[in-house]
């Protein structure tokens, strides 16, 4: 009789060579004692489709999804409220053999938040910076919070009009001239833009104006201390990075694929930072 296979599951990318969820989930595996597997496979577009049908076939019991695929993703799945409100998927798993698809970006923006600024929610305005895919995610976890207002600024006036539009009153486009008039009511401050990324320019922004029990969020992992959170601290702000928000995400995936939800822990955090700063 066949000794059936370790569960394995795989990350889906072009390219993805660069991504550390292997590193997450190889780390769970091992500490959890759990024999199973993690690897990446380097789809292009036009394959995309047949190896996602195959997925099964191939021993995968489920997979994480990243750039350029995640909106092919969620059209070849059965997808949940949130991958469908964020208009794009980055968790696929099988149940009673369907395909299933989520978007964990927004319990990872928000299970973060809850990790590093206990009461954030307190808040009544929010100010989002950028109108992207991560935008989608971080909106839809404030809106399910029930936070009253949400700023949304964006260079281009008519994607955070279009964004707004999707969800709804509580959400309100905003022009990026205006930011300097909304950062003395802003209780939570999350930038989901590439701005203060290395190798991007500068996020200019005042954090002086903000009120002093702010809380500030930035999405971007890659420095790890991001001028903006680095000008935040010094104000005594409390900051949730974008580590923390990819080591959150990678949780309820884990949990669909082998069946333990696992903790982010400091040792995991100082493994995948180790990692982040070689050089």
């Amino acid at each position: 009789m066949a000794v059936p296979k370790p569960p394995a599951a795989c990350l889906i990318g072009w390219p993805a060579a660069h991504s550390r969820s292997p590193l997450i989930h190889h780390y769970w595996l091992r500490t959890l004692g759990i024999e199973g597997g993690y690897v990446i496979e380097a789809v292009p577009p036009d394959e995309f489709q047949d190896f996602v049908f195959r997925l099964s076939l191939r021993g995968f019991v489920g997979a994480n999804v990243t750039i350029p695929h995640k909106e092919r993703a969620l059209a070849l799945s059965k997808p949940d409220e949130r991958a469908r409100a964020v208009g794009a998927a980055n968790t696929l798993w099988f149940a009673d053999g369907e395909l299933c698809s989520t978007n964990t970006d927004v319990e990872g923006f928000i299970n973060n938040l809850e990790a590093c600024a206990s009461g954030w929610d307190n808040c009544e305005d929010a100010l989002v910076l950028g109108a992207g895919g991560s935008s989608r995610a971080v909106v839809f976890g404030l809106r399910e919070r029930g936070i009253k207002r949400i700023h949304l600024v964006n260079r281009t006036m008519a994607r955070a009009s279009a964004l707004a539009d999707q969800f709804g009153a509580s959400v309100l486009p905003v022009a990026w001239g205006a930011l300097g008039d909304l950062l003395p009511r802003a209780g939570l401050l999350v930038n989901t833009t590439s701005l203060g990324m290395k190798g991007q320019p500068p996020l200019e922004i005042d954090i002086g104006l903000l009120p002093s029990q702010a809380v500030v969020a930035d999405l971007v992992y890659v420095p790890l201390d991001t001028p903006l959170l680095t000008a935040s601290r010094a104000r005594g702000l409390k900051t949730a990075d974008g580590l923390g928000m990819l080591l959150h995400q990678a949780v309820r995936g884990f949990e669909l694929w082998f069946g333990r939800r696992p903790e982010v822990t400091p040792e995991l955090r100082a493994l995948v930072e180790a990692d982040l700063t070689k050089t």
